[in-house]
């Protein structure tokens, strides 16, 4: 199959486009580097610099392929709430620019990447994905339900094969977001550095953190799905965030210190999955367990760090 991933030069599209690679696919990356990086693409795929607001560029690439992995979106919490025009442009806009460029270019099968944000606070545990989308506490959730809800036009009004694969919290390698915000890396650096990590309610949020190739590879058996399908991508477990440092400490042989910041508004109290439904239909689990998805993630950050064991 020719595949064609938006964002594909990011962290979480750059597993994937090496993951379909693996699986005997042929791989267009379509990215414009404003947070992707080029040495990140497989050097077997195909590449192409450009944005998705520009529409003749995004036609032409699509050309000749089978199928669109959707990426391509702002991710920065914060920022969303302080440019959130910014953020339904880029995120929104673009997404409906994309798919009517499928449209055009005769492409109609897509797997979207959307998130768990979409849940809004949980009123049952664990996640379900026949469970009512939520309140959105900021831009960058309430651009993944609209675009999730452009998909379900695009399958009705056009027949378009849509997958929404919802992540909860992924990690590992190639995590290079400016400023850093997600637990994993920020937990990872701050211990290699010997600097106290940044804790807000003494770490005892419960997320559900999945390793960056099992994520991937979910991606893969999506491509199989006709018609209109949702899936969660999770691991089933909470863990709490002081789970994860003390995991990191023993790692690393010596003890993190935390930095302990208090509350903080808007934070959800626990969030994670059931991917039972991903696991029936198309036979996919997280294989990487945490400890060691943990020691992969450390290797590499201690390479690019420079931090010797």
């Amino acid at each position: 199959m020719r595949v064609l991933v938006t964002g594909g030069a990011g962290f979480i599209g750059s597993h994937i486009s090496h993951v379909l690679i693996e699986s005997g696919h042929d791989v267009t990356v379509l990215d414009n580097l404003s947070r992707g990086r080029r040495d990140l693409v497989p050097a077997s795929a195909q590449f192409v610099e450009a944005d998705l607001a520009d529409e003749a560029a995004t036609e032409a690439a699509l050309r000749g392929h089978d199928a669109v992995i959707h990426l391509a979106s702002f991710l920065e919490v914060a920022v969303s709430v302080e440019r959130p025009v910014l953020f339904a442009e880029n995120n929104i806009v673009n997404s409906v620019r994309l798919l009517e460029a499928m449209r055009r270019a005769g492409v109609s099968k897509i797997v979207f990447s959307s998130s768990a944000t979409v849940y809004g606070i949980p009123e049952r545990l664990p996640l379900r994905e026949d469970d009512a989308l939520g309140m959105q506490a900021n831009p960058y959730g309430a651009t993944k339900v609209a675009v999730e809800a452009f998909l379900g036009v695009y399958h009705q009004l056009y027949g378009f094969d849509c997958v929404l694969l919802r992540y909860f919290n992924p990690y590992g390698p190639n995590e290079l977001c400016d400023p850093e915000t997600h637990a994993v890396p920020n937990i990872v650096r701050a211990a290699l550095e010997r600097r106290p990590v940044p804790v807000y309610w003494q770490g005892e949020q419960k997320r559900d953190y999945i390793y960056v190739e099992d994520l991937a590879r979910a991606h893969i058996v999506a491509l199989e799905v006709q018609g209109f399908e949702v899936f969660n991508i999770g691991t089933e477990v909470g863990t709490k965030v002081i789970d994860i440092i003390e995991t990191v400490s023993r790692i690393l042989g010596y003890e993190v210190q935390i930095d302990d910041l208090g509350e903080r508004p808007g934070d959800v109290e626990a969030s994670y999955a059931s991917s039972e439904k991903l696991r029936k239909q198309l036979g996919w689990q997280a294989e990487v367990d945490l400890e060691e998805g943990l020691r992969r993630t450390i290797a590499h950050y201690r390479e690019r760090l420079g931090i010797a064991e």
